[in-house]
């Protein structure tokens, strides 16, 4: 891509009632000045225009014959979306009229934009860092509230913040080590005190690792919380899903392995997005099919985040205890609800953790992932009862606030570069124990340096890294 081009593409969806064309670049006002009659007998062309003002008028073929009656936006460098010279035509959305407008453009002189291009030239001059810059493609795929306020906290520099704020502190140690460098002559000078340069590198380790630990929540903000429903065959499972979802999106059955593959959709609950994931019944059968099944619930069992243990209170005591002794090492660190599903049949049930010596129970480590706080909850899920309490039980314990301001990592790319950076930030930690010397020390602090500037893409972007972000973006954008 040519970064002097003056470039231009459609900005919006099909369908819509407007449609609207971007063009920037240095001769976007120039170029739209050719095919753009302003109303009005003594109209100003765009050229002579002010910035960030709105102007009535027609696009005009050479003969004169109209396409559209339009809008025409301008905005001056460096006061743009890209920091450039802009212009956005406001069309009527017809597809016809759209391409008409694109193909004037790029015979007056225009290219047609490749993705990600308009954000990728904001990035280039200065009017975003790479961190923002991924956030405008997280902003325009969100799909809950929650997700779209960690897109916007990013997008406005919440984490650039956070990376200046650690930056800061990694130059004034290394500024300290390289001044001890300068004065290495003289061994009676210690210019950085090892007591102030364990606790700075301390800091910023602790700083590090806990925006490394928030990616497993951002990941989840981001995609969905997964949420695996599991049980015996029979004990609901697929009517459970059918609730929470609203629609007949699994097969209900009374004849037992009815499901026999995963099941996944999605639901947003208060502006928090949960990806619920239906399970084969876990039995013994000899079944080579519904055993396949089986082995995927267990796989989806230890990727997600939440577990609902679900149990018919027909037979509640053996078909809790029967299923944590086949589930529990695929459960730890989970978070674990208890669901005591058909009480449509039994009303009276009031749900309780089976006892350790219950006769029923042929181990005490079968129940050893249940805790007298685990969430206990009778439901039906055949006439709905008490799927509204699950709901906000959801909301809940996924410890997720989308009011939060708190910076959390949500992007792979990010997280690999804090790891990385940890990692050399520990060896300066050690370094500094052991007394390494000081020349070794600033090199692991320069590299610190190196990968937290991956992430807001300073001094060290390459073509190859802006073109794998970009690509993924809508050519418009």
């Amino acid at each position: 891509m040519n970064s002097h081009d003056t470039i231009c593409a459609i900005a919006t969806a099909q369908g819509g009632a407007i449609g609207i064309i971007r063009v920037s670049g240095h001769d976007a006002i120039a170029i739209t000045d050719s095919i753009f009659t302003p109303a009005g007998n003594n109209a100003l062309p765009l050229s002579e225009r002010k910035p960030n003002t709105v102007c009535f008028g027609y696009i005009k073929r050479v003969n004169s014959e109209v396409i559209d009656e339009v809008l025409v936006t301008i905005f001056r460098a460096p006061h743009s979306y890209t920091g450039e010279d802009s212009v956005e035509i406001s069309c009527h959305g017809s597809s016809y009229i759209l391409q008409q407008v694109m193909q004037m453009l790029i015979g007056a002189g225009c290219r047609h934009a490749a993705p990600g291009e308009y954000t990728q030239r904001a990035f280039l001059n200065g009017k975003m860092d790479l961190s923002q810059a991924e956030a405008v493609a997280d902003l325009i795929a969100s799909t809950s509230e929650a997700a779209h306020r960690l897109a916007m906290n990013q997008m406005r520099g919440h984490f650039s913040r956070e990376l200046s704020f650690l930056r800061d502190k990694l130059l004034h140690l290394t500024s300290l080590m390289e001044l001890e460098l300068d004065f290495s002559d003289h061994e009676e000078l210690e210019f950085a005190d090892r007591t102030e340069l364990t606790d700075i590198s301390s800091q910023i380790e602790r700083l590090i690792t806990r925006l490394i630990n928030s990616f497993n929540l951002g990941n989840a903000i981001k995609n969905g919380i997964p949420v695996a429903i599991i049980g015996e065959t029979n004990a609901g499972k697929s009517t459970l899903l059918n609730a929470l979802v609203g629609d007949e999106r699994a097969i209900v059955s009374d004849i037992h392995g009815t499901t026999r593959d995963v099941i996944e959709d999605t639901v947003n609950i208060d502006g928090i997005t949960f990806r619920f994931i239906d399970t084969a019944g876990i039995r013994e059968t000899s079944d080579t099919i519904e055993n396949l099944g089986i082995e995927r619930t267990y796989g989806k069992i230890s990727q997600a985040e939440i577990v609902l243990l679900m149990a018919d209170v027909t037979e509640y005591t053996s078909s809790v205890l029967s299923l944590i002794s086949k589930v529990q090492s695929y459960c730890k660190n989970k978070k674990l609800i208890v669901l005591c599903n058909k009480i449509d049949l039994r009303p009276d049930f009031i749900p309780t953790i089976p006892s350790l010596t219950s006769p029923n129970n042929p181990s005490s480590d079968s129940i050893s992932l249940l805790t007298a706080s685990t969430p206990l909850l009778s439901i039906s899920a055949k006439t709905g009862k008490n799927i509204d309490a699950l709901k906000h039980l959801l909301v809940s314990i996924s410890g997720i606030t989308t009011s939060s301001n708190e910076v959390i990592v949500t992007n792979i790319r990010h997280l690999e570069a804090l790891t990385n950076a940890r990692t050399a930030i520990y060896r300066v930690c050690e370094g500094i124990s052991t007394d390494l010397p000081a020349d070794l020390i600033s090199q692991d602090l320069r590299l610190c340096l190196f990968h937290l500037s991956e992430i807001t893409g300073g001094e060290i972007t390459t073509d190859e890294v802006l073109g794998n972000i970009f690509k993924h973006f809508c050519v418009g954008k």
